[in-house]
């Protein structure tokens, strides 16, 4: 997906309600370090350093949906132990973008999935669960919960991880409550058959849980093509979209051939979680009435950060941005920064003693005057961050019709420039958290402002930086090269 295909589809997603019901988890990380072997058993003794917990398997696809800008209703099973209760309190303060609606069963524990993990590889994985289907009273509130959850939902999520949520009885609720609203349904499968879920919109395995329902191989794109025709036999789904890791994506819609989306090779840092972002970029563009097409593209460019990201992470928009730039620049592709990361080069270069400059500007069409703006600003630090305008951001600055280059273009050229050592993208009407965030030494602007009307002057103050105003070459500015473009030939 190109960045100005990405760009519109993400201007489209915040407000949008998807329902995600299914096995709810809690996912521990424990760090640390091995540097030696047990003198008890050949096994590494891991010595702690910390631990982080988040939600995981449905409630990672709900992570994601809010870290993209959706609204969605969380509806699962917890226990009624200390593994629930921390469900609850990630649910309410640390995800407060999460609706929560989760049901209570005392006789069943909360899973947790606890990793060690040493020099970013995992060393084991601990389960905690039952695995046993709802039943009786739980089944019952399940079903009215998720009725509640589903109202205005535009897609409604599945995420069977096979630990008992997802019973026959709940699929015909989902089905049921889609009929009622509207909405699309999408099942993320662990299960040996697809015939239990019904006439659902798209079921979504991996090649190996494809291969495993259909008992065909799934490698080439001819057994790919010959499993997803079986499991066409075998169910009533709309279609089927498989992952297939490095392989991309296949999608086969009923009475269709199969296509099959190729994705560019990623350095996996860790894979867990990816299905989840997967299947939550997926529902949340559907929910955003994209076309599957877009869709497949939105999930693959979402999987592609998430596997990059240790433990069971999120993707936000920004990242999403940041990934489409660098998947199209060479040289400049390390001068192109998200705002995370733009903020850990500018604390490394501080560390080394150098003194961080930064400036924003729309830099539509890049002109002369900007290159001598960019230069003189150059020689007031040892590194200097541009933070560029949104597309959208833009537009509302400067009217329909801006800017005349996307934001790719421009954050490329400037990246190419000598005096540019770090382009980064901003949404908001001011960069002021970038600021924040950066911490500069040397705040610029043109000399058209005055210093108390430059946006984070007094941050960069409190710490000790300064405001320095750039010289602005007459007879440039992009609003006059546009006047020039639209004048026609002269006489």
């Amino acid at each position: 997906m190109d960045l100005a295909a990405l760009q519109a589809l993400l201007s489209t997603l915040p407000g949008r309600r998807v329902a995600c019901i299914g096995d709810v988890m809690v996912d521990r990380f424990v760090y640390g370090s091995v540097s030696r072997i047990s003198a008890e058993a050949p096994i590494p003794v891991l010595a702690r350093d910390h631990e982080t917990t988040m939600l995981g398997a449905a409630g990672n696809v709900a992570r994601n949906i809010a870290a993209l800008g959706g609204s969605v209703a969380l509806v699962g099973v917890i226990g009624g132990d200390a593994e629930g209760h921390e469900t609850l309190r990630l649910v309410g303060a640390e995800e407060p973008a999460i609706e929560g609606y989760l049901v209570v069963d005392p006789d069943r524990p909360t899973t947790l999935k606890t990793r060690f993990v040493s020099g970013g590889q995992q060393l084991l994985r601990v389960d905690l669960e039952a695995a046993r289907p709802v039943a009786g009273d739980i089944e019952e509130r399940l079903i009215r919960t998720l009725r509640d959850a589903g109202r205005g939902a535009g897609v409604i999520l599945v995420s069977d991880y096979g630990k008992g949520v997802v019973t026959e009885a709940v699929m015909a609720a989902v089905r049921e409550a889609a009929l009622e609203t509207g909405a699309k349904v999408v099942v993320d499968s662990k299960a040996r058959s697809f015939a239990r879920y019904g006439a659902v919109d798209i079921i979504k395995p991996n090649a190996a849980e494809l291969a495993y329902a259909t008992e065909l191989p799934a490698e080439t794109d001819a057994q790919m093509e010959a499993a997803i025709a079986r499991a066409f036999e075998l169910c009533a789904a709309g279609g089927i979209v498989v992952t297939r890791a490095s392989k991309g994506v296949s999608l086969g819609l009923r009475g269709q051939p199969v296509r099959h989306f190729r994705t560019s090779p990623r350095e996996v840092f860790d894979a867990s979680g990816a299905g989840d972002t997967t299947l939550a970029a997926l529902g949340l563009a559907l929910a955003a009435d994209a076309s599957v097409e877009d869709a497949i593209a939105f999930a693959q460019a979402a999987s592609g950060v998430a596997v990059g990201k240790a433990g069971t992470a999120t993707v936000s928009p920004t990242e999403l941005t940041h990934a489409a730039l660098s998947a199209h620049t060479a040289h400049a592709e390390g001068k192109v920064a998200t705002p995370e990361h733009m903020a850990e080069i500018a604390a490394g270069w501080r560390a080394q003693g150098l003194k961080v400059g930064f400036t924003n500007g729309c830099f539509d069409i890049l002109h002369k005057g900007h290159v001598a703006y960019l230069a003189e600003a150059r020689a007031w630090c040892d590194r200097l961050i541009v933070a560029v305008n949104t597309d959208a951001s833009v537009r509302a600055l400067k009217g329909e019709g801006r800017p005349v280059n996307d934001l790719e273009s421009r954050a490329l050229v400037l990246a190419g420039l000598s005096s540019v050592d770090l382009v980064t993208a901003f949404a908001a009407p001011t960069p002021v958290d970038l600021i924040a965030a950066a911490r500069p030494d040397v705040l610029i602007k043109g000399a058209d402002y005055a210093e108390h009307e430059v946006v984070g002057h007094e941050l960069v103050k409190s710490w000790g930086g300064e405001v320095k105003l750039a010289r602005i070459v007459d007879g440039y500015s992009t609003t006059a090269a546009i006047a020039r473009m639209t004048e026609g030939p002269r006489a």
